[in-house]
């Protein structure tokens, strides 16, 4: 399975609408890009593991999954930048491709030297995810049409001309 690492940061900071809402609450922000990135995960089918800086937190490593998310608060002096290479190492095999989705340039720099990880910018992230958005609500119109179709009565005599068509009687 592809793996998807994300600079939580990062995004909220690239993204316009997460920007606008760190400024009112940056919880609010988080929770709406981890709730994008579950999203994402579900139409790409691709293990999303978003990350979040918390250097200035003393404690451990805080990993939890939301929304089949898993959310990585990194440990005491460790930023976002330096979890992700750690874990490029730790999940990268030869059958999994590990993307980093990043609007730090140093950082994208090591995904190049590291060899391993492909590159995903905040703003191509972003596209992706309002183009599924844009696929899931076509993809919800269809089959909303398609139920208003199959719930259209047919009179018998259509209904029987479908049956002898059926049994291969014309």
């Amino acid at each position: 399975m592809d793996i998807l690492l994300v600079d939580g940061y990062n995004m909220i900071g690239a993204w316009q609408e997460l920007k606008a809402l760190r400024e009112e609450d940056l919880d609010k922000a988080r929770l709406l890009l981890i709730d994008k990135m579950a999203e994402y995960q579900a139409y790409r089918r691709r293990r999303v593991i978003v990350v979040f800086d918390a250097y200035e937190v003393r404690g451990l490593e805080n990993r939890h999954e939301q929304y089949k998310v898993e959310v990585i608060f990194t440990k005491e002096n460790e930023t976002a930048d330096q979890c992700i290479e750690r874990l490029i190492k730790e999940l990268k095999n030869v059958k999994t491709k590990v993307f980093v989705a990043t609007s730090d340039y140093t950082e994208q720099r090591m995904i190049f030297a590291q060899g391993g990880a492909f590159r995903m910018s905040a703003r191509e992230l972003e596209i992706e995810i309002q183009n599924i958005q844009k696929e899931i609500k076509q993809d919800i119109k269809i089959h909303q049409q398609k139920k208003i179709r199959s719930k259209i009565p047919l009179n018998d005599h259509v209904l029987q001309v479908f049956e002898r068509w059926r049994r291969g009687n014309k």
